[in-house]
């Protein structure tokens, strides 16, 4: 059944989110074109998402796309015992057990009379959350980062329900949003970055940052949110009960007034919906009404830059951002938020003022972005392995090697090998092969080093060690494309322009 009557209002009935909720037009960076379909008009209610349709969630994407005031109002069904199966299947085996202990080998033991039994209790209502086990883990500044570890049948209900809400929301995020998305990943969002400060007149970058943003988010409005596309009160309910869930530290549970939960299958979507609304349709709306120069946008989950060509522009959307986010329990970190001078002209208009300091760098995602030029003396930008991020991983590489001292040589060398090959893979960017050379330095060097200290008989010369790390320490090459080249050849067939 399709219900089109209209409905009396929004679903948000206090302070409106959307003046933020006129859809993307066109995505800066990317160039898409707008979306089709008015999506500001207000939400209809009544359809029911794939009832009885064999394509299954193909129909909810259709239908998501076709009407994006449309709210689904019958979508429990799709969480079948198959999609509670690929979502076990898909959860990590080795990690770590809720405060259930359950492990995912346990689990599997009787698979399908555990699923069976889930899928009944989830349909009968009979189905209640497990509060997360809270640990710690440290930050590359030297903080603890709280984790929520989830029970295992709460990770696989978890991450079949969000299969399910991707068919809806991937049809809503806008361009510039890349982070835990399907299809999308880290590299996606650091090459449009890049695409954007080159090809645009990028001259200021917004470096910012919302405090505690998983931690002080803020659940009513999640809810409230979330009701705009989500009318099946089941799904509703399963979504409140793992928000108020609570954690268990130190054998005391806590209640969760605010905040979803670092860890939890379902937290990168929740954070995408809030921000989706609370940033990205404000942000693009602010962009199209009041920038008067180009204006770049990229966000990764909760991390964000804004690039633009004015600083009047850069300085009128810090100020408003304050108060947007004032709106909903959030603000910017005030020793993490800065306008840095920042593009293709930095360096020449700094000189112009007598600054012959090189233009600030940014970190984003890892990386340290910085003002260059190439062989020509043309403007590019280069990325670095962050510094932090090279310490941190150092640090625990030193770590766990201790832990391992005794183990034998090849076992030793198969392990770092797998950290060395991770570590290539995401950092072997162009222009960025003298961090990856220093990194594998610095590993053989804490190699010959532990090795030294467990065989006082035998010590390994430089020129062993040498022949051990040609042996089993790989040396590094650059593994990504240019990001222009990247970013066409993902782009091309989608831009209204090419």
């Amino acid at each position: 059944m399709h219900d089109h009557g209209k409905s009396d209002g929004p679903v948000v009935p206090a302070k409106p989110p959307n003046n933020a909720a006129v859809p993307a037009a066109a995505e800066v960076v990317e160039e898409r074109g707008p979306a089709k379909g008015n999506t500001a008009r207000q939400t209809r209610p009544g359809h029911r998402a794939g009832e009885g349709v064999s394509s299954e969630l193909d129909r909810v994407r259709r239908l998501a796309r076709a009407d994006r005031d449309v709210r689904f109002t019958a979508l429990l069904h799709h969480l079948c015992v198959d999609r509670l199966r690929e979502a076990y299947r898909a959860t990590r085996p080795g990690a770590a057990p809720g405060v259930d202990g359950v492990s995912w080998h346990e689990y599997g033991v009787e698979l399908e009379d555990n699923l069976e039994d889930l899928h009944d209790r989830v349909m009968s209502g009979a189905y209640r959350a497990v509060p997360s086990r809270r640990v710690f883990i440290p930050k590359p500044d030297g903080r603890l980062r709280p984790l929520g570890v989830a029970a295992l049948e709460d990770k696989i209900l978890q991450r079949a329900l969000v299969e399910v809400l991707n068919a809806i929301y991937e049809q809503d995020f806008l361009g510039f949003s890349y982070g835990f998305r399907p299809g999308r990943s880290a590299h996606d969002a650091l090459d449009a970055l890049a695409v954007g400060i080159e090809r645009k007149r990028v001259r200021w970058v917004l470096d910012a940052d919302i405090r505690d943003f998983f931690s002080t988010l803020d659940q009513s409005w999640l809810e409230r949110f979330i009701e705009h596309r989500i009318a099946d009160r089941r799904v509703l309910r399963l979504i409140q009960k793992w928000l108020r869930a609570g954690v268990i530290e130190n054998g005391e549970w806590t209640k969760t007034d605010a905040g979803t939960a670092q860890g939890a299958s379902v937290s990168p979507l929740l954070s995408n919906v809030y921000l989706h609304y609370v940033f990205d349709l404000w942000a693009d709306q602010w962009r199209r009404r009041h920038a008067r120069g180009d204006m770049i946008l990229v966000r990764y989950a909760d991390d964000w830059l804004a690039g633009f060509e004015r600083h009047g522009d850069a300085a009128r959307f810090l100020t408003d951002l304050h108060q947007r986010l004032a709106e909903f329990g959030l603000e910017l970190h005030p020793d993490k938020t800065r306008l840095i001078e920042f593009g293709r002209f930095a360096a020449r208009n700094r000189a112009s003022r007598g600054i012959n300091i090189r233009p600030e760098t940014f970190e984003f995602l890892g990386f340290t972005h910085q003002c260059a030029t190439d062989r020509n003396g043309r403007f590019k930008l280069r990325r670095t392995t962050s510094k932090k991020r090279l310490r941190a991983k150092l640090k625990s590489v030193k770590t766990e090697m201790r832990w391992r001292s005794q183990h034998p040589i090849p076992e030793q060398g198969r392990w770092l090998k797998s950290v060395l090959v991770g570590h290539y893979q995401y950092y072997a960017v162009p222009d960025n092969i003298n961090a990856l050379q220093a990194f594998r330095d610095e590993v053989q060097r804490h190699w010959h080093h532990a090795l030294r200290r467990r065989s006082q008989r035998s010590a390994i010369t430089l020129e062993r060690m040498h022949r051990i790390a040609e042996r089993w320490l790989p040396p590094p090459r650059i593994l990504h494309p240019w990001p222009n080249q990247r970013f066409d050849a993902k782009t091309q067939g989608r831009s209204p322009v090419r």
